[in-house]
């Protein structure tokens, strides 16, 4: 994509010769005649550099300049000033521009400093990520667990990551998916590229087509400039599609031929461009339930789930809730504080039903109101604290509902795993006779740990 350069002048034969010469250098440039339409054009258009003149009647180039850096700081500005005028231009470099030139200049002059400006733009843009990329990779280590559960998803992780295959991430709210998404990425060959994330959920379907495939100036009611999609800032990184579930039906067609043909058009152009990105995909919804209800296109759910991972909830995997109450408690910088046994009995007891992320969230509230290095029993909140008590609601059911068949293989499966897989004792800990209990293990393929 061209350089976007604004020329501000009043001097109308200077600035024919600014957009001729850099038009000829292969630079989309736009020009205006004063401070104040420059200004305009630049809410309009963007520019990845302005050059404007100092001197002009009205908004001059220093009140321009203070303007864009305003606005928009990343944007470079170069200020052209009248030969013996040093002053304006140091005064100019103290406001931030990043260079000035002096009338009269040659071409390779102009050309010479444009260039250096817009490789400074570009080598400003790649710190800003190689430090997201530092955080992210620090993020995807935030998985903590050593439940088998979790133990086969990081197999699956390492095994995948190595990959270009597609990717679908299942699980509930709050179990993190992103952070194995993260992951993926950070063990890739493509570590070194961006990992760009859309929640399809989050933005209205009528611009969700715009944020992941772009879209050209006029394409529609007020774009009013080129927008570069997700899919586009995406390459040769990762592309992870939140939510997935949750895409409109309309927009799943153009998605699906994004991914077979590895090429996107922008809305508004007649050219695709090629992709050059993975995409990992993550949903809570059933979807298999959704391509039964015609609201999610099989053919697509094949495509995004060459290797499906499925993220267990917290219920499933409660060994690993002491070491995650470890994890952030020194996350949120308190590593010197426990659990008492009763409080610690109970965390681990709870239904969790926002999974992971809900644990956080109590953790940080607990580590705030404590009175000491030990939290007790009785500074958890009530719903915990009331989780075992009789009259109180044995299991927590999501919001968004629970299939009755996984509800009751994950029952059978702990109550097998409390009483050492000991199937007299976990048919009378359930209250049914034994060969109902052998019943529901063959037909949810239950078997002890020993016979996997």
């Amino acid at each position: 994509m061209k350089a976007k350069i604004l020329v501000i002048d009043d001097d109308v034969s200077l600035r024919r010769v600014l957009e001729y010469n850099l038009q000829e250098e292969g630079y989309d440039v736009f020009a205006a005649a004063s401070g104040e339409a420059g200004l305009e054009l630049f809410a309009a258009e963007g520019a990845a550099l302005v050059i404007t003149d100092v001197k002009m009647p009205g908004i001059d180039g220093l009140q321009v300049l203070k303007e864009i850096k305003a606005r928009a700081p990343e944007t470079l500005v170069l200020v052209i000033t009248a030969f013996g005028a040093v002053d304006m231009a140091v005064e100019a470099m103290k406001l931030g521009a990043y260079d000035y030139i002096t009338k009269p200049f040659n071409r390779d002059e102009l050309r010479l400093t444009v260039r250096k400006a817009l490789q400074f733009t570009g080598l400003a843009a790649e710190n800003r990520r190689l430090k997201d990329e530092l955080a992210e990779r620090r993020d995807y280590r935030t998985i903590v667990g050593t439940s088998r559960e979790m133990e086969q998803v990081f197999a699956v992780v390492g095994k995948v990551a190595a990959t270009e295959a597609a990717v679908l991430i299942t699980g509930e709210s709050g179990t993190g998916k992103e952070l194995v998404a993260r992951a993926i990425h950070a063990q890739s060959a493509r570590r070194d590229g961006p990992f760009v994330a859309i929640n399809c959920a989050a933005i209205p379907r009528d611009l969700l087509e715009s944020e992941l495939f772009g879209h050209l100036k006029g394409a529609f009611t007020g774009a009013v400039k080129d927008k570069t999609g997700k899919f586009q800032l995406a390459e040769g990184g990762t592309l992870f599609l939140d939510e997935v579930g949750d895409l409109p039906v309309e927009l799943q067609p153009k998605l699906l031929r994004a991914l077979q043909e590895k090429e996107v058009e922008p809305v508004g152009g007649t050219r695709p461009y090629r992709l050059d990105a993975r995409v990992v995909a993550a949903t809570n919804v059933d979807i298999e339930a959704a391509i039964a209800a015609g609201t999610f296109r099989e053919d697509l759910y094949y495509r995004l789930a060459v290797i499906p991972i499925a993220l267990p909830p917290l219920r499933r995997r409660r060994d690993d809730i002491p070491l995650l109450l470890r994890y952030f408690c020194a996350k949120h910088g308190s590593e010197q504080v426990v659990f008492d046994r009763e409080a610690l009995a109970l965390l681990t007891a709870y239904g969790w039903p926002g999974n992971v992320r809900e644990l956080e969230n109590t953790v940080e509230r607990l580590l705030i109101m404590r009175n000491g290095d030990t939290i007790t029993a009785a500074e958890l909140p009530e719903k915990i604290r009331l989780g075992g008590v009789a009259g109180s609601p044995v299991v927590r059911l999501p919001d968004d509902g629970y299939p009755l068949e996984q509800l009751e293989q994950e029952v059978v499966t702990e109550a097998l795993e409390r009483n050492g897989w000991n199937q007299t004792a976990a048919a009378r800990f359930l209250r049914i006779p034994r060969h109902t209990l052998i019943y529901r293990m063959e037909k949810y393929g239950i078997v002890p740990p020993e016979k996997r």
